[in-house]
């Protein structure tokens, strides 16, 4: 087997170089690199954070890391992050270079879990532009030593998690309604692998695909309108689309090793899948409205499997098996990937740099850790006993 190759996607750096007087007898220099959005090798926005509780240190730490923030002291932060935390989060964020606050704000009304998620999503919008993570949430499976399991959601960290179903029954591939608190999830309750919708604000749920052989990986559309799956109905496990009830049913892949985990390009027009072809695994990609098939290449990389589209349309995430199981990215019409870490089941976040995965530990159990793709900083979630795995990401 070829050697595993790390192909770094072409990357833009500007060298910015800042001189500031500490005092008159202080002549030192700082000097600070930034580097413009570079898979896998983006070096990490320093910060310091003071002032607050350790609960709430933690909190922020912890959601500032999976988004590409690193800690260091005061003096040698480019952004300082202080406040307090007694009672409630009272934060502020002063842009030591630029010398004026960027950020300062109280918050009031809830936990201070909430307060500190809060405050580090707006502390990610003023520094970056860009909207934080730390507010939303995910689902995945939870499965126990039997092969029974549930279906969970829980805040991104995994804290608050809450069973969704409670069958004692083989469970797997939960995916979100866009927008909405409902999921899709298949479930061996009724004695098949059937697809069932799941209202959480309700607790109404019912079968949408119960044919018979396998029904399961459903995937909405970003609109909410159409749901695509993997049903064997016809033969081998291929692509279908129907609306979100069930109805409308349509076949759009005749693959001749047949097809597994469906996802939909951010603009509704596409939906990727793994498939293999003349025993070589690969990426594929088929319109939303039916037509040709067409391969995404994944080079330096074999054995693609697991795609997840980026919200923004520019990547696609998938499992690379060459040995063990490996977290990859290719740009979204093909080309060179890039290995990140060990790993599988990757789904992004709606930031599209933040990717949840199952990482397993050294004692064999599956766990759900969460990766920065621009400087593969990893962190390991809040888990619930068992093993835990196929998550995704609600947007």
């Amino acid at each position: 087997m070829k050697n595993r190759i790390k192909i770094c996607l072409s990357v833009l750096f500007a060298v910015l170089a800042v001189t500031l007087s500490r005092g008159q007898n202080d002549q030192n220099e700082i000097v600070i690199t930034r580097s413009v959005y570079g898979i896998g090798n983006t070096k990490p926005v320093p910060v310091s954070i003071e002032g607050f509780g350790s609960e709430v240190t933690d909190i922020l730490k912890f959601d500032l890391y999976v988004q590409g923030f690193t800690f260091v002291s005061p003096d040698a932060a480019q952004y300082q992050i202080s406040g307090s935390s007694t009672g409630e989060v009272v934060g502020r964020v002063v842009d030591r270079f630029a010398k004026n606050t960027i950020l300062s704000r109280s918050y009031t009304g809830a936990t201070l879990r909430q307060q500190a998620h809060a405050f580090s999503d707006d502390i990610v919008l003023a520094i970056t532009g860009k909207n934080g993570i730390a507010q939303t949430k995910i689902a995945f499976k939870v499965e126990q030593p039997s092969g029974n399991g549930e279906i969970y959601i829980a805040d991104f960290d995994g804290y608050n998690a809450q069973a969704v179903t409670r069958d004692h029954a083989i469970v797997a591939a939960p995916a979100w309604v866009p927008g909405r608190r409902l999921l899709y999830y298949t479930s061996y309750k009724l004695g098949n692998p059937d697809i069932f919708y799941h209202n959480l604000s309700t607790g109404q749920r019912r079968v949408i695909a119960g044919y018979s052989g396998l029904n399961t990986s459903a995937a909405v559309s970003p609109d909410g309108t159409k749901v695509a799956m993997i049903l064997s109905r016809s033969g081998s496990p291929e692509v279908w689309l129907c609306n979100p009830d069930g109805s409308g049913l349509k076949q759009l892949t005749t693959m001749p090793e047949g097809a597994s985990s469906p996802c939909w390009s951010p603009d509704g027009q596409w939906i990727c899948f793994a498939t293999e072809m003349r025993g070589r695994r690969m990426l594929a990609k088929v319109p939303a409205a039916g037509g040709e098939i067409e391969r995404i290449a994944t080079v330096g990389v074999s054995n693609p499997s697991e795609p997840n589209w980026s919200p923004d349309g520019k990547w696609i995430a998938f499992t690379s098996q060459m040995g063990g199981f490996d977290i990859c990215v290719v740009p979204a019409d093909g080309g060179n990937a890039t290995i990140l870490v060990q790993g599988e089941e990757p789904s992004w976040s709606s930031n599209s740099r933040t990717l949840i995965f199952v990482r397993h530990t050294p004692s064999y159990r599956y766990v759900l850790s969460l990766l920065d793709v621009y400087t593969k900083q990893v962190k390991d979630i809040r888990q619930i006993s068992g093993n835990d795995s196929e998550p995704v990401w609600a947007r």
